[in-house]
């Protein structure tokens, strides 16, 4: 029995970005699976902050790259990124707002739920 994907906050995960199109599977969500070593489950909406300050550590998002059907982000673009990435940037006080309802539940075996809520762009109503 296939069980539906789940986001961080529980409830049936949302589509982060179909253009540029998105995910580790390029379906537009934050899926994942054993192979995706870099566990691509957070959706970010990047701001220039954020993209220089992966650009700087070798992970450039900004230079389009057509030969693998890679755009290249600018500011405001929603993208799923490594857990591990967002949060470096999130310690370093660069993180970028974060969409909790498209951002994968495993995101939360490399980033705390505390640290995507200070980011998050849609909080739930209490």
């Amino acid at each position: 029995m296939k069980h539906d994907p789940v986001n961080v906050l529980g409830t049936p995960l949302t589509p982060c970005s179909h253009k540029p199109l998105t995910g580790w599977f390029r379906d537009g969500h934050c899926n994942t699976d054993a192979s995706d070593r870099g566990s691509h489950t957070v959706a970010a909406q990047v701001t220039s902050e954020f993209l220089v300050y992966l650009q700087e550590r070798g992970n450039d998002l900004i230079t389009p790259a057509p030969e693998h059907g890679f755009p290249g982000l600018q500011a405001g673009d929603r993208w799923c990124v490594c857990a591990a990435s967002w949060y470096q940037a999130y310690r370093s006080g660069v993180a970028c707002p974060v969409v909790l309802s498209a951002t994968h539940a495993a995101a939360l075996q490399r980033v705390p739920l505390e640290a995507l809520l200070e980011h998050a762009t849609d909080l739930p109503q209490a």
